[in-house]
């Protein structure tokens, strides 16, 4: 039985080396965002803005735990994930953690390119952008830092580099 939980900042590419990961290791992915989406009938932005972010994340709580007790699979957290609630001491206890560490100024460069998604961002200057991956990140980094596994790749990976950014996961595993 295998739970591999990947958590880190968004754009950090958690969906898409989830999606790999799981491929190459033979388990079944699943991106706790889309899960959430698909029990509700809604989208996170309309959850929030319904809800509110207090039971939002009582909902994701309550989710991450339902798919934690899932075998065989590998699950992207949203960003908030692990610093709400025991979210990082449950997953650090259900399976492997793997935190996918990246610089500030990368995840804003990625996120800058596709802020139009996230409404969070979608009105910010790449220089308030920048500000506000970096002052989030830093209310973050304790909790992400709890992850059994960090990987730092240096610089995010795109489309061309997964299969070799798969592999250097794999040999930390």
């Amino acid at each position: 039985m295998k739970r591999i939980f990947l958590i880190g900042y968004m754009g950090a590419g958690k969906t898409t080396v989830g999606r790999e990961l799981a491929k190459e290791l033979n388990l079944d992915f699943i991106d706790l965002d889309h899960f959430i989406q698909a029990r509700y009938q809604k989208t996170i932005s309309q959850i929030f803005q319904e809800m509110g972010e207090s039971e939002f994340r009582i909902i994701e709580s309550n989710m991450l735990k339902e798919v934690g007790d899932f075998e065989d699979v590998v699950i992207s957290t949203g960003g908030g994930t692990p610093c709400f609630f025991d979210n990082m001491d449950y997953m650090n206890n259900a399976g492997t953690t793997i935190y996918l560490k990246a610089t500030p100024e990368a995840l804003s460069d990625r996120l800058n390119t596709c802020k139009e998604k996230r409404p969070l961002i979608k009105d910010k200057s790449k220089e308030e952008l920048l500000d506000f991956v970096v002052e989030n990140l830093t209310k973050r980094e304790p909790y992400y830092s709890k992850a059994i596994v960090i990987h730092e790749p240096g610089e995010l990976i795109n489309r061309d580099d997964i299969n070799k950014y798969i592999l250097q996961l794999i040999k930390k595993l």
